[in-house]
């Protein structure tokens, strides 16, 4: 039984039938597949190691942020009351 087409595209229909391979092949052969539903893709199933890598580049990039945020505050740079950045926020609606 093929997985998934051969662009790496299956109803989301298709992939609840077929989970269990699905999950084989990124475990196993590192593809990805995406789920789509009326041809929008809404997820995909990626191989744990590349979710894994993600994370921990997504938590370096924010780590990073926050540390030129706090550099940039213990600089002197001056800051925003929480009450005024969310009356803004309010007033932009």
């Amino acid at each position: 039984m093929p997985l998934p087409g051969d662009d790496g595209e299956l109803g989301i229909t298709d992939a609840r039938d077929r989970l269990a391979d699905i999950v084989n092949e990124a475990a196993y052969t590192g593809s990805v597949t995406y789920i789509t539903r009326r041809g929008r893709r809404l997820a995909a199933i990626v191989p744990a190691v590349d979710a894994e890598r993600l994370e921990r580049a997504e938590d370096a990039y924010l780590a990073r942020l926050a540390g030129e945020a706090l550099a940039e505050v213990e600089g002197g740079t001056p800051t925003v009351p929480w009450d005024q950045v969310k009356a803004d926020l309010e007033a932009e609606r």
